[in-house]
């Protein structure tokens, strides 16, 4: 049976690994005589390992968000086209991706992070990996870490980073697909909204981590109740215990959700969704049809997308020094102002290239019986 290998990072809930069971979830749907393995590399090295560098990892996000910001805008991210060495990766995991490459015996190899991706690449330069690597990327834009030149797919969210890596790194315009970040079909486009009882619905998400102040967010927002407000917590059983306690009839928090069937469902009974700007959850709220208001964003990767999405009009960024609820319905009670969303998001999708889960999975059947051609079955 034939074997692809998804490759995300560290073993923390998060885009990667969403991006990864997306994918694998399309294929078991569509293929069954392939096998379909996600492993992370440091809990491959070492679990222990994996759980120190995710401890330290979260910690300093959330008490040093400055030098974090600093280190990876300046380590990973130029607008500059500086060099960037990562040669200590190499040094520190490539005899280890090699080992893993061995042991798994792979046909092809998705990575949707670019640590691995990286790695992968400096194997294939060297001669020592030659099955097909496709890169799925999970942020609005693309850092340096990531490989580029030895991969073989690159499956892209947008016309911008398809332009980007032909005109910056060379990539030939045949290896691009604009495939936006991958959303689970679970969650089924949405045209029209479900009314309970007429009152505008919010959804509140970005808690599950303890990053993003949620209820710091909600506690100094003073919501007085223009809208009914359902907070997901995630795992985060504190926030979910001290939002129950403010005992509020309009606030409701909403423990772990594990089924994205369930998850659809409170997507289509919400008029929008307040979070952080995560390529994930902001691809799911577009698939959804809903508008997007960010309320705190992270240092790095999530100031970079916010940077992007809001070039694009495609989301709302939400002051805390204004009324919280006066700018929802500033946007949500303004007719005008939700047609220029809408023509924002359409004008965003209509470059994708491959939309279907179908489409990508011949496409990927394809990489593995290379008499086949892609083309034979679009």
């Amino acid at each position: 049976m034939k074997k692809i290998l998804f490759l995300p990072f560290l073993q923390m809930p998060s885009g990667h690994h969403q991006a990864a069971e997306t994918l694998i979830d399309m294929l078991k749907i569509r293929k069954k005589d392939m096998v379909l393995k996600k492993v992370d590399l440091l809990s491959y090295m070492n679990v222990s390992l994996e759980k120190m560098v995710t401890g330290t990892y979260l910690k300093w996000i959330k008490l040093m968000p400055g030098t974090y910001d600093l280190v990876y805008k300046n380590c990973t991210y130029s607008t500059m086209r500086k060099v960037h060495s990562f040669k200590g990766y190499e040094i520190l995991f490539l005899k280890k991706m090699e080992k893993l490459l061995e042991d798994e015996q792979p046909d092809v190899i998705i990575c949707t992070h670019s640590i691995p991706s990286y790695l992968v690449s400096a194997l294939k330069r060297k001669g020592k990996c030659v099955v097909p690597v496709m890169n799925v990327y999970t942020d609005f834009f693309i850092n340096d870490v990531w490989g580029k030149g030895e991969i073989d797919y690159h499956f892209v969210p947008n016309r911008d980073m398809k332009l980007k890596l032909m005109t910056e790194h060379h990539i030939s315009q045949e290896s691009i697909i604009v495939s936006g970040i991958p959303v689970h079909e679970q969650f089924i486009k949405t045209t029209q909204r479900k009314k309970d009882n007429g009152r505008r619905k919010i959804l509140i998400s970005g808690g599950s981590s303890g990053l993003g102040d949620i209820y710091e967010f909600i506690t100094a927002s003073r919501l007085a109740g223009a809208f009914d407000y359902f907070v997901l917590c995630g795992n985060n059983r504190k926030l979910y215990e001290k939002i129950k306690q403010l005992d509020s009839d309009h606030i409701l928090p909403l423990p772990y959700i594990s089924s994205r069937k369930e998850m659809n469902e409170w997507y289509d009974r919400v008029d929008a969704v307040v979070t952080k700007p995560g390529g994930i959850t902001v691809s799911e709220a577009l698939q959804k049809n809903l508008p997007i208001f960010v309320h705190a964003v992270l240092p790095g990767q999530e100031e970079i997308n916010l940077q992007y999405l809001e070039k694009k009009n495609l989301v709302f960024r939400l002051e805390r020094s204004l009324s919280i609820e006066e700018q929802l319905q500033k946007v949500l009670g303004n007719k005008p102002e939700l047609i220029k969303w809408h023509a924002a998001k359409k004008a965003y999708e209509k470059g994708r290239e491959m939309l279907s889960p179908d489409q990508m999975t011949k496409f990927i059947q394809s990489l593995m019986e290379p008499s086949l051609s892609f083309t034979q079955h679009a």
